[in-house]
């Protein structure tokens, strides 16, 4: 495992944002295979339909129930389409609460795993409540009486990201982003100019080693320059398992109470 370098400006930093979208990078689906052992699927929200955007099901790091949930982008162009490109609809979203719920009655550690540019802004989704669905994502896992874990693997993309990163610790993999906003988009606001992205990269500091510095995130996983992920997968498997086991046996209003806290602090320039 090599060392994380640091970003210079902003050229460096939209190269994070292209490895990010990366055509050959590890989607949810294969962390979830390489993370995991025994997973089984569940679909649909209960109330309109299933949403292939959304991986999520049981299953277990090494000895320990799990539950997980990932944004899934797809490989190749037909699976991309059938996952949406990773932009989740409402029901997707409901379909992750209701996992989630479901492990705080048996108090099994959530997983999360998220790579999306942003969620789903079509009419329907619009029609079917999009913005009430991220909001009550957001609003119950504030309080939810598990311990959750959010791993950002790839584009951290806005309300459609934080809908799966309330949790007692985010962890991000050195070459991922996380931003309120692309910086494509960002420039067209800005400066009315997309091809100013490279500047709006910089600016929005959204790579790893940004967020780690304004604790956003508590990890950067390193990834393996020959993009062999065999060795990262290991040591992930272990740092969640150990973190798991140790918030399992906290109090569950200290974990609450230290989740409050941790969004709390964030803004918060004092030194």
């Amino acid at each position: 495992m090599h060392e994380i370098k640091e970003e210079q400006g902003s050229t460096e930093a939209y190269d994070r944002v292209l490895a990010a979208r990366a055509k050959g990078r590890p989607t949810s689906q294969q962390f979830i295979a390489n993370l995991t052992e025994d997973f089984l699927e569940f679909h649909g929200d209960r109330r309109f339909a299933d949403d292939s955007a959304i991986i999520a099901g049981v299953a277990r790091i090494q000895d320990m129930p799990v539950t997980v949930i990932g944004i899934e982008k797809g490989k190749g162009l037909q699976e991309s389409i059938k996952r949406n490109f990773g932009a989740v609809h409402p029901e997707g979203y409901r379909k992750a609460l209701r996992l989630m719920k479901q492990a705080e009655k048996f108090h099994r550690p959530v997983l999360c795993i998220v790579d999306t540019s942003g969620a789903y802004c079509g009419i329907g989704a619009e029609e079917r409540g999009q913005g009430q669905a991220i909001a009550e994502n957001l609003m119950e896992m504030m309080t939810l009486k598990t311990p959750v874990i959010s791993l950002l693997i790839g584009e951290g993309g806005s309300g459609g990201a934080l809908a799966l990163a309330v949790a007692d610790q985010v962890w991000i993999m050195e070459n991922a982003i996380y931003s309120v906003i692309s910086p494509e988009g960002c420039a067209s606001i800005l400066w009315k100019d997309s091809k100013k992205m490279k500047e709006a990269a910089r600016h929005l500091k959204l790579t790893s080693l940004d967020l780690l510095g304004l604790g956003v995130v508590e990890q950067v996983i390193p990834e393996d320059d020959s993009q062999d992920f065999t060795e990262v997968y290991n040591q992930l498997r272990t740092m969640l398992y150990d973190t798991f086991r140790h918030n399992l046996r906290q109090p569950i209003e200290e974990l609450l109470q230290q989740r409050y806290e941790r969004f709390r602090r964030m803004g918060n320039m004092e030194t």
